[in-house]
C-alpha cells in the first residue's frame, strides 16, 4: 500500500468573542490589559443562587448578524457562532462559490447547545401546555445546528460535522477539521466551538457539583488558576472559530498565514465521570499523541495554553502532568504556561476554539498572555505561569489543552508561520 501523503494545514482567519470582548483584537488587547470578563450576572433573576456572576459577553447584539425573524429561531449559542464565523471569514478574505463549495466544510462544536431555549421552551409548556412549545425549539437547541446555520450562511457544501464532547468539543473540532484537510476531503474548513450556558440552570447545576467558585463579593478575582485560594471555575460563554485551509489552497489565493496546525492528540481517563485520572495521566497522553503527530519534541514547545480552570484539583492534575510531558525544562520555568481562563471564564464546550485563537495569537505577537489573580501559588504547582503580567518571549511551536467531564482529553500543537 502507497503511503499516505498528509497535507499541510494553516490558519487564514481568527474569529473570537467571550466576556474580555467580541472581537478577536479587542479579546487580545484585553488579555494582555489583564481585564476581568467576569461580573454580577445580568441575565436572570439571581434570587435563591449561590453563585451570582460569570463572564457574559456584554451588549451582544445578535442582529447585528441575522435578521430579527431568522435570530428568534435560534438559540444564543448559535449567534455567537455565527458572529466569530463572521469575524473569522472576514479576517481569513476567503470567498466561497460555486467553484470551491463542495470542497469547504463546517465543524463547530458545543458542550450544551441551546440551554437557554430548553429552559424557555420548558417553562412555556408548564405554564400553557404542549401546544406552546415552539416549533423552532428543536433546531433553536441541537448541537450540530451551529454548524448548520453557518453552513447554510456561506453555502458551504464540504463535511458539516459537529463535537458534543464536554469541554473538549471545540478542541476537537478543529483537530478534526485539521484532519480532515489533512487527508483530503476538503480544502478549507470552519472550525471551532461555542456555547451559551450562562443560564439559571446551566449556573445553578455547576454550582451544585460545587464546581463553581462562589467568591460572589469579588468576581473580577474569582478565577484563579493555581492559586493556592483557588475554589473552582467561572462561567462563560462565547465562540473561537477558527478558517483552516490546506497550505497550497491557501497559498494560491494569495492568503495571509497566521500559523500551521501540526498536531492532535485525544485520550481517555477511563477513570472517574467528572474527575481526572491521577497525575493528568490522560492528559499527558493526550500531549505526547499531539506532539508525536506534529513530529515535534517537548523540547521544542515554547508555550502551553493550559486548560487550567481554577479547581483545586483539575490544576494540579494538570500540572503534574505538564511536568510529567517536559520535565526539567518545566521545572526550571523555561517553559511558558498559561491560562487565560482566569480573564475569560470558562466557555465549556467552546474554550478550546476560543483557547486556540488565544495561542495562534500569541505566536504572532511574540508574547505570553498572563494568568491573572495569581497571589500564592499552590506547593503542588510548580511551573512558570506567567503570573499576572504578560511577557514577551520566542514562541515558535505551542500547545493548547483542553480537557472534559467524561475524562475526554485534546491537545493542539501550533507552528509559528515564518515561511
Amino acid at each position: 500500500m502507497a503511503e499516505q501523503v498528509h497535507r499541510r494545514v494553516v490558519v487564514t482567519g481568527i474569529g473570537l468573542i467571550c466576556g474580555v470582548g467580541k472581537t478577536a483584537p479587542e479579546v487580545w488587547d484585553g488579555l494582555l490589559a489583564g481585564k476581568s470578563g467576569m461580573a454580577p450576572i445580568t441575565a436572570f433573576d439571581l434570587t435563591g443562587h449561590p453563585v451570582r456572576f460569570a463572564a457574559e459577553v456584554k451588549e451582544f447584539d445578535p442582529l447585528l448578524f441575522i435578521e430579527k425573524k431568522e435570530s428568534r429561531k435560534m438559540g444564543r449559542f448559535i449567534h455567537f457562532a455565527i458572529a466569530a464565523a463572521d469575524e473569522a471569514m472576514r479576517h481569513s478574505g476567503l470567498v466561497i462559490d460555486e467553484t470551491n463549495q463542495d470542497r469547504f466544510g463546517v465543524h463547530i462544536g458545543s458542550g450544551i447547545g441551546g440551554f437557554d431555549v430548553i429552559e424557555r421552551e420548558h417553562t412555556a409548556m408548564m405554564n400553557g401546555g404542549p401546544r406552546k412549545i415552539s416549533p423552532f425549539f428543536i433546531p433553536a437547541t441541537i448541537v450540530n445546528l451551529a454548524a448548520g446555520h453557518v453552513s447554510i450562511r456561506y453555502k458551504a457544501r464540504g463535511p458539516n460535522e459537529a463535537t458534543a464532547t464536554a469541554c473538549t468539543s471545540s478542541a476537537h473540532s478543529i483537530g478534526d477539521a485539521f484532519r480532515i484537510i489533512q487527508r483530503g476531503d476538503a480544502d478549507a474548513m470552519i472550525a471551532g466551538g461555542t456555547e451559551a450556558a450562562i443560564t439559571p440552570m446551566g449556573v445553578g447545576g455547576f454550582a451544585a457539583m460545587k464546581a463553581l467558585s462562589t467568591r460572589n463579593d469579588d468576581p473580577e478575582h474569582a478565577c484563579r488558576p493555581w492559586d493556592k485560594n483557588r475554589d473552582g471555575f467561572v462561567v462563560g460563554e462565547g465562540a473561537g472559530i477558527l478558517i483552516l485551509e490546506e497550505l497550497e489552497f491557501a497559498k494560491a489565493r494569495g492568503a495571509k498565514i497566521l500559523g500551521e496546525v501540526i498536531g492532535y492528540g485525544m485520550s481517555a481517563d477511563a477513570f472517574h465521570m467528572t474527575g481526572m485520572a491521577p497525575e493528568g495521566e490522560g492528559c499527558l497522553r493526550a500531549m505526547n499523541a499531539a506532539m508525536k503527530v506534529a513530529g515535534i519534541l517537548p523540547g521544542q514547545i515554547d508555550y502551553v495554553n493550559a486548560h487550567a480552570t481554577s479547581t483545586p484539583l483539575g490544576d494540579a492534575m494538570e500540572s503534574k502532568a505538564i511536568e510529567n510531558v517536559f520535565g526539567e525544562r518545566a521545572l526550571d520555568h523555561e517553559l511558558l504556561v498559561s491560562s487565560t481562563k482566569s480573564m475569560t471564564g470558562h466557555l465549556l464546550g467552546g474554550a478550546g476554539g476560543l483557547e486556540a485563537g488565544i495561542t495562534l495569537m500569541a505566536m504572532q505577537h511574540q508574547i505570553a498572555p498572563p494568568t491573572m489573580n495569581i497571589e500564592e501559588l499552590d506547593p503542588m504547582c510548580r511551573l512558570n505561569y506567567v503570573p499576572n503580567e504578560p511577557r514577551a518571549a520566542k514562541i515558535d511551536y505551542a500547545l493548547s489543552n483542553s480537557f472534559g467531564f467524561g475524562g475526554t482529553n485534546g491537545s493542539l500543537v501550533f507552528k509559528r508561520w515564518m515561511e
